[in-house]
Protein backbone atom coordinates (compact mmCIF):
# COMPACT_ATOMS: atom_id res chain seq x y z
CA UNK A 1 0.00 0.00 0.00
CA UNK A 2 1.27 3.49 -0.82
CA UNK A 3 0.33 6.72 0.89
CA UNK A 4 -2.29 9.08 -0.62
CA UNK A 5 -0.76 11.40 -3.22
CA UNK A 6 -2.16 14.70 -1.94
CA UNK A 7 0.87 15.38 0.24
CA UNK A 8 4.33 13.82 -0.07
CA UNK A 9 6.79 13.07 2.71
CA UNK A 10 10.00 12.29 0.85
CA UNK A 11 12.97 10.98 2.86
CA UNK A 12 16.52 11.26 1.56
CA UNK A 13 18.46 9.92 4.56
CA UNK A 14 20.08 7.21 2.44
CA UNK A 15 21.35 9.68 -0.14
CA UNK A 16 21.63 13.23 1.17
CA UNK A 17 21.72 12.21 4.84
CA UNK A 18 24.58 9.79 4.15
CA UNK A 19 26.71 12.77 3.11
CA UNK A 20 27.03 13.82 6.75
CA UNK A 21 30.59 13.74 8.04
CA UNK A 22 31.03 10.59 10.12
CA UNK A 23 28.24 8.53 8.52
CA UNK A 24 29.08 5.55 6.33
CA UNK A 25 26.10 3.27 5.78
CA UNK A 26 26.77 -0.26 4.59
CA UNK A 27 24.27 -1.80 2.18
CA UNK A 28 22.91 -3.79 5.13
CA UNK A 29 22.53 -0.52 7.07
CA UNK A 30 20.71 1.13 4.17
CA UNK A 31 18.22 -1.73 3.96
CA UNK A 32 17.62 -1.53 7.73
CA UNK A 33 17.07 2.24 7.62
CA UNK A 34 14.70 1.87 4.67
CA UNK A 35 12.58 -0.61 6.63
CA UNK A 36 12.38 1.76 9.60
CA UNK A 37 11.37 4.67 7.38
CA UNK A 38 8.70 2.52 5.75
CA UNK A 39 7.45 1.50 9.20
CA UNK A 40 7.22 5.17 10.09
CA UNK A 41 5.05 5.73 7.02
CA UNK A 42 6.94 8.10 4.72
CA UNK A 43 5.74 8.09 1.12
CA UNK A 44 9.09 8.02 -0.68
CA UNK A 45 12.54 6.72 0.26
CA UNK A 46 15.43 7.96 -1.87
CA UNK A 47 17.91 5.10 -1.81
CA UNK A 48 20.93 6.68 -3.47
CA UNK A 49 22.58 7.28 -6.83
CA UNK A 50 22.81 4.02 -8.81
CA UNK A 51 25.52 3.97 -11.44
CA UNK A 52 27.53 6.68 -9.70
CA UNK A 53 28.02 4.90 -6.36
CA UNK A 54 28.74 1.13 -6.37
CA UNK A 55 27.22 0.75 -2.89
CA UNK A 56 24.01 2.41 -4.09
CA UNK A 57 23.89 0.21 -7.18
CA UNK A 58 24.14 -2.85 -4.93
CA UNK A 59 21.46 -1.44 -2.62
CA UNK A 60 18.92 -1.22 -5.45
CA UNK A 61 19.83 -4.70 -6.66
CA UNK A 62 19.35 -6.23 -3.21
CA UNK A 63 16.24 -4.15 -2.54
CA UNK A 64 14.43 -6.00 -5.32
CA UNK A 65 14.59 -9.23 -3.29
CA UNK A 66 15.13 -8.08 0.30
CA UNK A 67 12.97 -4.96 0.69
CA UNK A 68 9.19 -5.21 0.93
CA UNK A 69 7.68 -1.76 1.40
CA UNK A 70 4.17 -1.28 2.78
CA UNK A 71 3.90 2.51 2.78
CA UNK A 72 6.74 3.93 0.69
CA UNK A 73 7.97 3.83 -2.86
CA UNK A 74 11.69 3.51 -3.55
CA UNK A 75 13.33 6.39 -5.38
CA UNK A 76 16.57 6.45 -7.40
CA UNK A 77 18.50 9.71 -7.67
CA UNK A 78 20.54 10.82 -10.66
CA UNK A 79 21.45 13.57 -13.10
CA UNK A 80 20.03 14.69 -16.41
CA UNK A 81 21.70 13.59 -19.60
CA UNK A 82 25.03 15.24 -20.29
CA UNK A 83 25.29 18.17 -22.66
CA UNK A 84 25.54 17.02 -26.28
CA UNK A 85 24.66 13.39 -25.48
CA UNK A 86 21.50 11.57 -26.60
CA UNK A 87 19.49 10.71 -23.54
CA UNK A 88 19.08 7.03 -24.46
CA UNK A 89 22.86 6.72 -24.79
CA UNK A 90 23.74 8.28 -21.43
CA UNK A 91 24.97 5.50 -19.09
CA UNK A 92 23.95 7.41 -15.96
CA UNK A 93 20.37 7.69 -17.20
CA UNK A 94 20.40 3.98 -18.11
CA UNK A 95 21.58 3.14 -14.60
CA UNK A 96 18.49 4.85 -13.20
CA UNK A 97 16.28 2.51 -15.24
CA UNK A 98 18.39 -0.51 -14.28
CA UNK A 99 17.75 0.25 -10.59
CA UNK A 100 14.12 -0.81 -11.15
CA UNK A 101 13.01 2.00 -8.85
CA UNK A 102 9.44 3.08 -9.70
CA UNK A 103 10.24 6.73 -8.97
CA UNK A 104 13.26 8.72 -10.12
CA UNK A 105 14.53 12.08 -8.96
CA UNK A 106 16.78 13.94 -11.37
CA UNK A 107 18.81 16.96 -10.36
CA UNK A 108 18.83 20.00 -12.64
CA UNK A 109 20.86 23.18 -12.52
CA UNK A 110 18.42 26.05 -12.05
CA UNK A 111 20.97 28.80 -11.31
CA UNK A 112 22.23 30.42 -14.53
CA UNK A 113 25.70 30.81 -12.99
CA UNK A 114 25.95 27.07 -12.47
CA UNK A 115 24.80 26.43 -16.03
CA UNK A 116 27.55 28.63 -17.43
CA UNK A 117 30.35 27.92 -14.96
CA UNK A 118 29.76 24.32 -13.80
CA UNK A 119 28.05 22.69 -16.79
CA UNK A 120 29.71 25.04 -19.31
CA UNK A 121 26.73 24.96 -21.61
CA UNK A 122 23.91 27.23 -22.75
CA UNK A 123 20.62 27.94 -21.02
CA UNK A 124 18.72 26.37 -23.94
CA UNK A 125 20.81 23.18 -23.87
CA UNK A 126 20.38 22.87 -20.10
CA UNK A 127 16.60 23.19 -20.50
CA UNK A 128 16.70 20.51 -23.23
CA UNK A 129 18.76 18.23 -20.96
CA UNK A 130 16.01 18.45 -18.35
CA UNK A 131 13.12 17.99 -20.77
CA UNK A 132 14.75 15.12 -22.69
CA UNK A 133 15.61 13.20 -19.53
CA UNK A 134 12.17 13.61 -17.97
CA UNK A 135 10.40 12.65 -21.19
CA UNK A 136 12.59 9.56 -21.67
CA UNK A 137 12.15 8.28 -18.10
CA UNK A 138 8.39 8.91 -18.10
CA UNK A 139 8.21 7.08 -21.43
CA UNK A 140 9.87 4.11 -19.70
CA UNK A 141 7.09 4.03 -17.12
CA UNK A 142 8.79 5.92 -14.30
CA UNK A 143 7.38 8.70 -12.15
CA UNK A 144 9.81 11.62 -12.17
CA UNK A 145 10.53 14.36 -9.66
CA UNK A 146 12.95 17.15 -10.58
CA UNK A 147 15.25 18.69 -7.94
CA UNK A 148 15.91 22.28 -9.00
CA UNK A 149 19.37 22.65 -7.47
CA UNK A 150 20.38 26.09 -6.13
CA UNK A 151 16.89 27.34 -6.96
CA UNK A 152 16.68 30.13 -4.40
CA UNK A 153 20.18 31.48 -5.01
CA UNK A 154 19.48 31.30 -8.74
CA UNK A 155 16.17 33.12 -8.32
CA UNK A 156 17.96 36.12 -6.84
CA UNK A 157 20.12 36.43 -9.99
CA UNK A 158 17.47 35.49 -12.55
CA UNK A 159 13.90 35.01 -11.26
CA UNK A 160 12.67 33.69 -14.60
CA UNK A 161 15.04 30.88 -15.57
CA UNK A 162 14.06 28.53 -12.75
CA UNK A 163 10.39 29.02 -13.59
CA UNK A 164 11.18 28.24 -17.23
CA UNK A 165 12.78 24.95 -16.20
CA UNK A 166 9.84 24.03 -13.98
CA UNK A 167 7.35 24.56 -16.80
CA UNK A 168 9.56 22.66 -19.26
CA UNK A 169 9.92 19.69 -16.92
CA UNK A 170 6.16 19.47 -16.39
CA UNK A 171 5.45 19.71 -20.09
CA UNK A 172 7.78 16.70 -20.44
CA UNK A 173 5.83 14.75 -17.80
CA UNK A 174 7.39 15.50 -14.39
CA UNK A 175 5.15 15.15 -11.31
CA UNK A 176 6.86 17.54 -8.88
CA UNK A 177 9.37 20.35 -9.20
CA UNK A 178 11.42 20.56 -5.99
CA UNK A 179 12.84 23.95 -5.04
CA UNK A 180 16.20 23.35 -3.38
CA UNK A 181 17.93 25.67 -0.93
CA UNK A 182 21.16 23.83 -1.73
CA UNK A 183 23.50 26.18 0.12
CA UNK A 184 21.11 26.49 3.05
CA UNK A 185 21.29 30.27 3.23
CA UNK A 186 17.60 31.16 3.16
CA UNK A 187 15.34 32.42 5.95
CA UNK A 188 11.63 31.57 6.33
CA UNK A 189 10.31 34.91 5.09
CA UNK A 190 12.36 34.66 1.89
CA UNK A 191 11.32 31.07 1.31
CA UNK A 192 7.66 31.94 1.68
CA UNK A 193 7.80 34.92 -0.66
CA UNK A 194 9.70 33.10 -3.42
CA UNK A 195 7.59 29.94 -3.24
CA UNK A 196 4.39 32.01 -3.48
CA UNK A 197 5.70 33.90 -6.52
CA UNK A 198 6.97 30.78 -8.30
CA UNK A 199 3.80 28.81 -7.59
CA UNK A 200 1.67 31.58 -9.05
CA UNK A 201 3.83 32.04 -12.16
CA UNK A 202 4.54 28.38 -12.91
CA UNK A 203 1.23 26.77 -12.02
CA UNK A 204 2.97 23.44 -11.27
CA UNK A 205 3.18 21.19 -8.23
CA UNK A 206 6.09 22.25 -6.04
CA UNK A 207 8.25 20.56 -3.43
CA UNK A 208 10.87 21.89 -1.00
CA UNK A 209 14.36 20.71 -0.03
CA UNK A 210 16.16 22.75 2.66
CA UNK A 211 19.67 22.53 4.03
CA UNK A 212 20.28 23.75 7.58
CA UNK A 213 23.18 26.20 7.25
CA UNK A 214 21.21 28.99 8.94
CA UNK A 215 19.57 26.57 11.41
CA UNK A 216 16.30 27.32 9.61
CA UNK A 217 15.77 24.15 7.57
CA UNK A 218 12.73 23.01 9.56
CA UNK A 219 11.23 26.50 9.69
CA UNK A 220 11.95 27.04 5.99
CA UNK A 221 10.22 23.77 5.13
CA UNK A 222 7.13 24.70 7.14
CA UNK A 223 7.12 28.17 5.56
CA UNK A 224 7.22 26.59 2.10
CA UNK A 225 4.26 24.35 2.94
CA UNK A 226 2.30 27.35 4.17
CA UNK A 227 3.10 29.00 0.83
CA UNK A 228 1.69 26.06 -1.10
CA UNK A 229 4.21 23.22 -1.58
CA UNK A 230 2.83 19.70 -1.18
CA UNK A 231 6.06 17.69 -1.21
CA UNK A 232 8.68 17.95 1.56
CA UNK A 233 12.15 16.41 1.42
CA UNK A 234 13.78 15.61 4.76
CA UNK A 235 16.34 13.36 6.43
CA UNK A 236 16.06 11.38 9.64
CA UNK A 237 17.46 13.38 12.57
CA UNK A 238 18.50 16.13 10.16
CA UNK A 239 21.53 14.19 8.90
CA UNK A 240 23.20 15.68 5.84
CA UNK A 241 26.12 17.52 4.36
CA UNK A 242 27.70 20.37 6.36
CA UNK A 243 25.14 21.28 9.05
CA UNK A 244 22.51 18.91 7.73
CA UNK A 245 19.02 18.93 6.25
CA UNK A 246 15.48 19.54 7.46
CA UNK A 247 14.84 16.97 10.20
CA UNK A 248 12.12 14.52 9.19
CA UNK A 249 10.68 14.05 12.67
CA UNK A 250 10.00 17.67 13.72
CA UNK A 251 8.84 18.51 10.19
CA UNK A 252 6.27 15.72 10.15
CA UNK A 253 5.17 16.37 13.75
CA UNK A 254 4.74 20.08 13.06
CA UNK A 255 2.76 19.45 9.89
CA UNK A 256 0.43 16.94 11.53
CA UNK A 257 0.02 18.51 14.97
CA UNK A 258 0.27 22.21 14.18
CA UNK A 259 -1.07 22.48 10.62
CA UNK A 260 -3.37 19.47 10.51
CA UNK A 261 -1.79 18.00 7.37
CA UNK A 262 -1.95 14.21 7.15
CA UNK A 263 1.59 12.98 6.55
CA UNK A 264 1.70 9.45 7.97
CA UNK A 265 -0.76 6.58 8.35
CA UNK A 266 -3.06 7.16 11.36
CA UNK A 267 -1.28 6.49 14.65
CA UNK A 268 2.21 6.24 13.17
CA UNK A 269 3.35 9.54 14.67
CA UNK A 270 3.76 7.76 18.01
CA UNK A 271 6.66 5.83 16.44
CA UNK A 272 8.69 9.08 16.20
CA UNK A 273 11.00 8.51 19.18
CA UNK A 274 11.54 4.82 18.44
CA UNK A 275 12.38 5.27 14.74
CA UNK A 276 14.56 8.33 15.38
CA UNK A 277 16.67 6.52 17.97
CA UNK A 278 16.85 3.29 15.95
CA UNK A 279 18.22 5.14 12.92
CA UNK A 280 20.71 6.99 15.14
CA UNK A 281 21.91 3.62 16.40
CA UNK A 282 22.47 2.37 12.85
CA UNK A 283 24.27 5.61 11.94
CA UNK A 284 26.43 5.16 15.07
CA UNK A 285 25.62 8.69 16.20
CA UNK A 286 24.35 9.39 19.70
CA UNK A 287 20.74 10.64 19.60
CA UNK A 288 20.39 14.38 20.07
CA UNK A 289 18.90 14.66 23.56
CA UNK A 290 17.50 18.12 22.76
CA UNK A 291 16.01 17.25 19.37
CA UNK A 292 12.45 18.58 19.06
CA UNK A 293 9.79 15.91 19.62
CA UNK A 294 12.22 12.93 19.49
CA UNK A 295 14.87 13.99 22.02
CA UNK A 296 14.68 12.62 25.56
CA UNK A 297 14.84 16.18 26.91
CA UNK A 298 12.06 17.52 24.69
CA UNK A 299 9.50 17.01 27.48
CA UNK A 300 11.86 17.25 30.48
CA UNK A 301 11.15 19.85 33.14
CA UNK A 302 13.72 21.20 35.56
CA UNK A 303 12.37 24.37 37.17
CA UNK A 304 10.28 24.04 40.30
CA UNK A 305 7.80 26.56 38.88
CA UNK A 306 7.15 24.22 35.94
CA UNK A 307 6.64 21.23 38.20
CA UNK A 308 4.11 23.11 40.33
CA UNK A 309 2.03 23.79 37.24
CA UNK A 310 2.45 20.25 35.92
CA UNK A 311 0.90 18.90 39.12
CA UNK A 312 -2.26 20.83 38.26
CA UNK A 313 -2.35 20.25 34.49
CA UNK A 314 0.38 18.72 32.32
CA UNK A 315 -0.77 20.82 29.35
CA UNK A 316 0.34 24.01 31.09
CA UNK A 317 4.01 23.33 30.29
CA UNK A 318 3.83 20.79 27.43
CA UNK A 319 2.92 22.02 23.96
CA UNK A 320 1.61 18.52 23.10
CA UNK A 321 0.96 15.26 24.92
CA UNK A 322 4.40 13.54 24.76
CA UNK A 323 2.75 10.16 24.15
CA UNK A 324 1.54 11.36 20.73
CA UNK A 325 5.12 11.07 19.43
CA UNK A 326 6.10 8.15 21.64
CA UNK A 327 7.80 10.31 24.26
CA UNK A 328 7.56 10.70 28.02
CA UNK A 329 7.26 13.68 30.32
CA UNK A 330 10.22 13.74 32.70
CA UNK A 331 10.83 15.79 35.81
CA UNK A 332 14.50 16.51 36.52
CA UNK A 333 15.81 16.68 40.05
CA UNK A 334 18.40 19.44 40.59
CA UNK A 335 19.19 22.21 43.02
CA UNK A 336 16.40 24.13 41.25
CA UNK A 337 13.88 21.49 42.31
CA UNK A 338 11.13 22.46 44.70
CA UNK A 339 8.67 20.29 46.58
CA UNK A 340 6.49 19.88 43.50
CA UNK A 341 9.41 18.62 41.41
CA UNK A 342 10.39 16.01 43.98
CA UNK A 343 6.78 14.94 44.50
CA UNK A 344 6.23 14.50 40.75
CA UNK A 345 9.52 12.66 40.31
CA UNK A 346 8.68 10.41 43.22
CA UNK A 347 5.32 9.61 41.66
CA UNK A 348 7.08 8.87 38.36
CA UNK A 349 9.30 6.36 40.22
CA UNK A 350 6.44 4.78 42.15
CA UNK A 351 6.63 6.67 45.47
CA UNK A 352 3.64 8.66 46.69
CA UNK A 353 5.00 11.53 48.78
CA UNK A 354 1.82 13.61 48.86
CA UNK A 355 0.77 12.24 52.28
CA UNK A 356 4.20 12.58 53.92
CA UNK A 357 5.25 16.25 53.93
CA UNK A 358 8.09 15.57 56.38
CA UNK A 359 9.63 13.00 54.04
CA UNK A 360 9.18 15.35 51.12
CA UNK A 361 10.97 18.12 53.02
CA UNK A 362 13.89 15.82 53.94
CA UNK A 363 14.35 14.71 50.32
CA UNK A 364 14.25 18.28 49.00
CA UNK A 365 16.82 19.41 51.57
CA UNK A 366 19.05 16.42 50.84
CA UNK A 367 18.96 17.09 47.10
CA UNK A 368 19.83 20.75 47.50
CA UNK A 369 22.61 20.01 49.97
CA UNK A 370 24.20 17.35 47.78
CA UNK A 371 23.87 19.39 44.60
CA UNK A 372 25.69 22.26 46.31
CA UNK A 373 28.59 19.83 46.85
CA UNK A 374 28.72 18.83 43.18
CA UNK A 375 26.24 15.97 42.94
CA UNK A 376 23.76 15.95 40.08
CA UNK A 377 20.62 13.86 39.87
CA UNK A 378 19.10 15.01 36.59
CA UNK A 379 21.29 12.47 34.74
CA UNK A 380 21.27 9.92 37.56
CA UNK A 381 17.71 8.88 38.28
CA UNK A 382 18.85 5.67 39.98
CA UNK A 383 20.89 7.53 42.60
CA UNK A 384 17.94 9.83 43.27
CA UNK A 385 15.62 6.85 43.71
CA UNK A 386 18.07 5.33 46.20
CA UNK A 387 18.17 8.60 48.12
CA UNK A 388 14.38 8.63 48.14
CA UNK A 389 14.20 5.00 49.23
CA UNK A 390 16.73 5.60 52.00
CA UNK A 391 14.78 8.57 53.39
CA UNK A 392 11.63 6.43 53.19
CA UNK A 393 13.28 3.80 55.39
CA UNK A 394 14.20 1.18 52.79
CA UNK A 395 17.23 -0.74 54.07
CA UNK A 396 20.09 -1.40 51.65
CA UNK A 397 20.77 -5.04 50.81
CA UNK A 398 24.44 -4.85 51.81
CA UNK A 399 26.88 -2.76 53.80
CA UNK A 400 30.44 -1.94 52.78
CA UNK A 401 33.11 -2.52 55.38
CA UNK A 402 36.04 -1.32 53.28
CA UNK A 403 37.63 -1.34 49.85
CA UNK A 404 41.10 -0.70 48.49
CA UNK A 405 42.88 -0.66 45.14
CA UNK A 406 46.49 -1.27 44.16
CA UNK A 407 47.99 -0.02 40.92
CA UNK A 408 51.42 -1.42 40.12
CA UNK A 409 53.78 -0.77 37.23
CA UNK A 410 56.07 -3.72 36.53
CA UNK A 411 59.68 -3.42 35.28
CA UNK A 412 58.56 -4.17 31.72
CA UNK A 413 56.21 -1.18 31.79
CA UNK A 414 53.03 -3.23 32.19
CA UNK A 415 50.49 -1.73 34.59
CA UNK A 416 48.27 -3.97 36.72
CA UNK A 417 45.31 -3.02 38.92
CA UNK A 418 43.89 -5.04 41.77
CA UNK A 419 40.98 -4.32 44.12
CA UNK A 420 39.77 -5.87 47.36
CA UNK A 421 36.25 -5.31 48.66
CA UNK A 422 34.84 -6.32 52.07
CA UNK A 423 31.06 -6.31 52.40
CA UNK A 424 28.34 -7.65 54.70
CA UNK A 425 25.35 -9.21 52.94
CA UNK A 426 22.85 -11.92 53.77
CA UNK A 427 24.37 -12.29 57.23
CA UNK A 428 27.82 -13.04 55.84
CA UNK A 429 31.06 -11.12 55.70
CA UNK A 430 32.46 -11.46 52.19
CA UNK A 431 35.96 -10.59 51.00
CA UNK A 432 36.46 -10.43 47.25
CA UNK A 433 39.54 -9.59 45.18
CA UNK A 434 39.70 -8.97 41.43
CA UNK A 435 42.07 -7.65 38.79
CA UNK A 436 41.06 -5.21 36.10
CA UNK A 437 42.37 -2.99 33.34
CA UNK A 438 42.27 -0.08 35.79
CA UNK A 439 41.36 0.54 39.44
CA UNK A 440 37.72 1.32 38.67
CA UNK A 441 37.31 -1.79 36.54
CA UNK A 442 38.94 -3.87 39.28
CA UNK A 443 36.61 -2.41 41.93
CA UNK A 444 33.60 -3.07 39.71
CA UNK A 445 34.63 -6.71 39.25
CA UNK A 446 35.43 -7.25 42.93
CA UNK A 447 32.13 -5.76 44.14
CA UNK A 448 30.03 -7.78 41.73
CA UNK A 449 32.01 -10.97 42.48
CA UNK A 450 31.25 -10.47 46.16
CA UNK A 451 27.57 -9.75 45.68
CA UNK A 452 26.92 -12.56 43.20
CA UNK A 453 27.67 -15.04 45.97
CA UNK A 454 24.51 -13.88 47.75
CA UNK A 455 22.56 -12.42 44.83
CA UNK A 456 23.30 -14.48 41.70
CA UNK A 457 20.85 -12.38 39.68
CA UNK A 458 23.53 -9.65 39.61
CA UNK A 459 25.55 -11.77 37.16
CA UNK A 460 23.81 -9.95 34.29
CA UNK A 461 25.01 -6.50 35.38
CA UNK A 462 27.59 -4.77 33.24
CA UNK A 463 29.02 -1.27 33.17
CA UNK A 464 28.13 0.41 29.87
CA UNK A 465 29.23 4.01 30.41
CA UNK A 466 31.70 5.90 32.59
CA UNK A 467 32.08 9.68 32.60
CA UNK A 468 34.38 11.82 34.74
CA UNK A 469 34.07 15.57 35.19
CA UNK A 470 36.32 17.90 37.17
CA UNK A 471 34.09 20.39 38.94
CA UNK A 472 34.69 24.11 39.09
CA UNK A 473 35.92 25.69 42.29
CA UNK A 474 39.24 23.90 42.60
CA UNK A 475 42.10 23.27 40.26
CA UNK A 476 44.67 20.65 39.42
CA UNK A 477 44.81 17.20 40.96
CA UNK A 478 43.06 18.36 44.14
CA UNK A 479 39.82 19.28 42.40
CA UNK A 480 36.47 17.68 43.26
CA UNK A 481 35.46 14.99 40.78
CA UNK A 482 32.01 13.86 39.69
CA UNK A 483 31.59 10.41 38.14
CA UNK A 484 28.52 9.17 36.25
CA UNK A 485 28.21 5.44 35.68
CA UNK A 486 25.81 3.73 33.29
CA UNK A 487 24.77 0.15 34.09
CA UNK A 488 22.63 -2.44 32.32
CA UNK A 489 21.16 -5.80 33.30
CA UNK A 490 20.29 -6.65 29.71
CA UNK A 491 16.70 -5.49 30.14
CA UNK A 492 17.05 -1.91 31.33
CA UNK A 493 19.71 0.75 31.83
CA UNK A 494 20.24 3.16 34.72
CA UNK A 495 22.68 5.88 35.76
CA UNK A 496 24.27 6.60 39.12
CA UNK A 497 26.51 9.38 40.40
CA UNK A 498 29.39 9.73 42.84
CA UNK A 499 31.30 12.83 44.02
CA UNK A 500 34.58 13.03 45.94
CA UNK A 501 37.97 14.74 45.91
CA UNK A 502 39.42 11.33 45.02
CA UNK A 503 38.35 10.07 41.58
CA UNK A 504 38.49 6.43 42.71
CA UNK A 505 36.27 7.18 45.71
CA UNK A 506 33.82 9.06 43.48
CA UNK A 507 33.78 6.09 41.12
CA UNK A 508 33.20 3.68 44.01
CA UNK A 509 30.17 5.62 45.19
CA UNK A 510 28.65 5.48 41.71
CA UNK A 511 29.46 1.76 41.40
CA UNK A 512 27.99 0.97 44.82
CA UNK A 513 24.78 2.79 43.88
CA UNK A 514 24.65 0.92 40.56
CA UNK A 515 24.71 -2.48 42.27
CA UNK A 516 22.34 -1.34 45.02
CA UNK A 517 19.84 -0.10 42.45
CA UNK A 518 20.15 -3.37 40.52
CA UNK A 519 19.10 -5.24 43.66
CA UNK A 520 16.28 -2.79 44.38
CA UNK A 521 15.03 -3.12 40.82
CA UNK A 522 15.08 -6.93 41.02
CA UNK A 523 13.24 -6.85 44.34
CA UNK A 524 10.54 -4.58 42.93
CA UNK A 525 10.23 -6.75 39.80
CA UNK A 526 9.80 -9.81 42.01
CA UNK A 527 7.06 -8.10 44.00
CA UNK A 528 5.29 -7.15 40.79
CA UNK A 529 5.22 -10.75 39.54
CA UNK A 530 4.08 -12.38 42.80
Amino acid sequence: MTRPDAFHVFDTTLRDGAQREGISFSVHDKLAVARLLDDYGVGFIEGGWPGAMPKDTEFFQRAQDELTLRNAQLVAFGATRKAGVNVQDDPQVRALLDSQAPVITIVAKSDVRHVFEALKTTLDENAAMVSDTVRFLVGEGRRVFVDMEHFFDGYKHDPDYGVRLLVASFEAGASVGVLCDTNGGMLPSGIGAIVSDVRERSGVRLGIHCQNDTSCAIANTISAVEAGVTHVQCTANGYGERTGNADLFPVVANLELKLGIECLPPGNLRETVRVSHAIAEIANIAPDTHQAYAGVSSFAHKAGLHASALKVNAELYNHIDPAVVGGDQRVLITEMAGRASVELKGRELGYDLSDDPALLTRVVEQVKSLESQGWTFEAADASFELLLASEAGVVRAFEVESWRTIVEQLPDGQVKSEATVKVHAGGDRIISTAEGNGPVNALDKALRAAMIQIYPELATLRLIDYKVRILEGASGTGAVTRVLVGTSDGRAEWSTVGVHENVIAASWRALEDAVTFGLLRNARSGEATE
